[in-house]
């Protein structure tokens, strides 16, 4: 787990699981002909003293509900060839958010092969 490394130490894990999205992903000819489903897991590391409220108000921490438009959002402004394009994306924009040192984030795409389960990019970055 993350949380494990040292860096991490004075941080909470705020997280998005399995986000599903209609997007246009993929360079396949069959992917571009239609939007496919994406799954988006997100986890921001935050530290525990800006992602804290005495006053037990929203406006004192991160609020999920707008990484969650944000990240909508983006995987739906437009075409990408590669989850490795999106997951970038991704991660420079919650890294742009007050707060996050860190975040991981992870795309499947469930249903592009018949015989797999999912096909999937995970990265980790740093702010």
């Amino acid at each position: 787990m993350m949380l494990l490394d040292p860096r991490l130490s004075d941080c909470r894990r705020i997280f998005l699981q399995d986000l599903a999205i209609d997007a246009s992903i993929g360079f396949h000819d069959f992917e571009k002909k239609a939007l496919q489903r994406v799954l988006i897991s997100i986890d921001l590391f935050v530290p525990m003293n800006v992602s804290t409220s005495a006053r037990d108000d929203v406006e004192d921490v991160i609020d999920y509900d707008f990484v969650r438009q944000a990240v909508q959002g983006l995987a739906q402004s437009r075409h990408f060839n590669l989850q490795e394009t999106l997951l970038d994306q991704i991660c420079e924009l919650c890294l742009k958010t007050p707060g996050v040192r860190a975040v991981r984030a992870e795309s499947q795409k469930p249903d592009v092969y018949p015989d797999c389960k999912t096909v999937g990019i995970e990265v980790m970055r740093w702010g």
